[in-house]
C-alpha cells in the first residue's frame, strides 16, 4: 500500500513545467507501478503500463505544470502542508489526480477482480495536447472506462462542450489618414466581420439550448484583437482570434460554413487552431458536464473526469486540502472494482 501523500511530494518535486523534467517524473512514476506489478508497454515522452493481458478500465493523466506568477509565498517545488491544505506547482492540476491513482492501484488486489487495467501518463496537455495526440495514435485499443484525473472537487463529470478556436486575418493598404481613400482599412474589415459574425451567433446559435451543460449554449468570444500602427495611418493589417464552446456536433457545420462565407466577403484569411467535439456520455452514476476542454475530449470511449478540489488550477499558491485527496483514494478504489470486477 503507497501512501498518497508521499508519491504527491515525489511528483511535486519534479519541475515539469513545459516538460522540463519529464524524464525525471516518468521515471518516477515507472520504477513505482513497477513495484506493483505493472508492466511497461510503450515509453516515450508519454507513458503507457498495465497489470494484465485483459484491460477494462483505464487512468489517465498529464504530467506537465503551468508556469507559476509572482505571489507565491509557498515553495513550488516542495510539498507544504498548512492546516488542512497541501500546496505545491501542480498540486491541483494535476499531480494530485496522479497520485491518487497510483495509491488507490496499489491497495487493490487484481487476483481478486476479472480484469486489469491500463494507465497513461502524458506530456504538453497544458499548451498543445501533443502528448495525448501521441498516445491515441499509438494506441489500438483503450479500455472501456477511461478515468481523468483532472480537478473536478471530487464531483464525476462525464461531458464536456467541445471547442473551436480561429485566427483570423486581415491585409490592407497603408496610408496616411488624411487620404484614406487611397488605401484600405485592414481594422474596419476585421469590424464589419466581426459584427456579422455577431450577429449570426445571436440569431442563429446562441438560441439553441443544450440543458446538458450548465451554460446551455454555445458560447462566442473574442479574446484578442490587434492591428494598425499609428493614429494617423491607414491599417494594412489586422487579425483577431475568437473561440466557440459548443454543445451540439451539428453547430460545428454552421459555423464553419459562415465563417467561409465572411472570409470570401471580407478577403480574410481564416486559420482553424482547435476543433474539438462536445462529448457526453451519460451514466448511472453521474450526468454532470463541464465547460472546460481536457483529454478525454480526444477519446471515443466512455470517459469520467473525476479529481481533487478545490479547483485552484493555475492560481497563485495552487492547493488542495487533504480531505479531498484521501477521498479521491477511495473513489478511485470503488471504480476499480466496479469497472474490473
Amino acid at each position: 500500500m503507497l501512501n498518497v501523500e508521499n508519491i504527491l511530494e515525489n511528483l511535486i518535486k519534479c519541475n515539469t513545467i513545459k516538460d522540463k523534467e519529464n524524464e525525471k517524473i516518468l521515471n518516477y512514476i515507472e520504477n513505482t507501478l513497477n513495484l506493483i506489478g505493472f508492466k511497461t508497454e510503450k515509453r516515450d515522452k508519454f507513458l503507457i503500463m498495465s497489470n494484465k493481458e485483459e484491460t477494462s478500465l483505464g487512468f489517465l493523466g498529464h504530467t506537465d505544470t503551468v508556469e507559476f506568477t509572482d505571489g507565491w509565498k509557498y515553495e513550488k517545488f516542495t510539498l507544504t502542508k498548512v492546516g488542512d491544505k497541501i500546496y505545491g506547482l501542480g498540486v491541483c492540476d494535476m499531480k494530485s489526480g496522479i497520485a491518487a491513482m497510483i495509491s488507490a492501484i496499489s491497495q487493490i488486489d487484481f487476483r481478486n477482480l476479472n480484469k486489469g487495467m491500463k494507465v497513461y501518463f502524458t506530456y504538453d496537455e497544458e499548451i498543445g495536447f501533443t502528448g495525448i495526440k501521441e498516445v491515441i495514435n499509438y494506441e489500438k485499443k483503450f479500455p472501456e472506462t477511461m478515468i481523468i484525473g483532472e480537478p473536478t472537487n471530487n464531483e464525476i463529470i462525464v461531458g464536456s462542450k467541445g471547442l473551436m478556436e480561429y485566427k483570423i486575418s486581415f491585409k490592407g493598404i497603408k496610408t496616411h489618414s488624411s487620404t484614406p481613400q487611397k488605401g484600405k482599412n485592414a481594422i474596419m474589415n476585421a469590424i464589419l466581420f466581426i459584427n456579422e459574425l455577431n450577429n449570426f451567433y445571436e440569431n442563429k446559435i446562441k438560441n439553441n439550448l443544450n440543458n446538458d451543460f450548465e451554460i446551455p449554449y454555445t458560447t462566442m468570444n473574442i479574446g484578442k484583437i490587434e492591428g494598425g500602427s499609428n493614429i494617423n495611418s491607414v491599417p494594412d493589417s489586422c487579425e483577431f482570434l475568437v473561440d466557440f464552446r459548443t454543445t451540439d456536433k451539428a453547430e460545428e457545420q454552421q459555423i464553419v460554413k459562415k465563417l467561409e462565407e465572411l472570409k470570401e466577403k471580407y478577403q480574410a484569411k481564416v486559420e482553424e487552431l482547435n476543433r474539438i467535439s462536445p462529448f457526453l456520455n451519460k451514466t448511472e452514476i453521474s450526468n454532470k458536464t463541464c465547460n472546460f476542454i481536457t483529454e478525454a475530449s480526444f477519446l471515443k470511449n466512455n470517459r469520467i473526469i473525476l479529481g481533487v478540489g478545490p479547483i485552484t488550477a493555475h492560481e497563485v499558491n495552487e492547493y488542495v486540502t487533504i480531505n479531498s485527496l484521501y477521498k479521491l483514494v477511495e473513489q478511485y478504489k470503488e471504480l476499480i472494482k466496479k469497472y474490473c470486477n
